[in-house]
């Protein structure tokens, strides 16, 4: 009875450190874009790709960021303007604010809600 007990108690404990380990960072999900869009951020060879799923751009990758704990920089591709600028993405709570910028000095930023 013991022996079953303690059995139990590794599996148990070894299952809660693997879902410690591959806990998914803040950032992975559905967000609502500043337009109405819906855009997917989901894990991509050691970033995060940013993919539009609606909208007149749906199916286009317009970003990757790279980062952890809600932080997060990289690159951000206007769709309309198929331009592609330095980007970060900060969030906080259920928000996602995105800013884009040209040599650091011009920059744009929009807010996403999580969906």
């Amino acid at each position: 009875m013991i022996r079953s007990f303690v059995l139990a108690a590794a599996i148990t404990m070894i299952g809660g450190i693997a879902g410690i380990a591959h806990a998914e960072e803040p950032i992975v999900g559905n967000w609502k874009t500043a337009a109405g869009d819906t855009a997917v951020i989901a894990s991509c060879g050691g970033s995060y790709c940013v993919t539009l799923k609606t909208g007149k751009y749906a199916g286009r990758k317009i970003g990757r960021l790279a980062g952890t704990g809600g932080s997060y920089a990289g690159e951000i591709t206007d769709p309309a303007a198929d331009k592609t600028y330095s980007g970060s993405g900060k969030i906080s709570g259920n928000s996602l604010r995105m800013q884009g910028c040209v040599m650091n000095i011009l920059c744009k930023a929009q807010t996403w809600t999580r969906l």
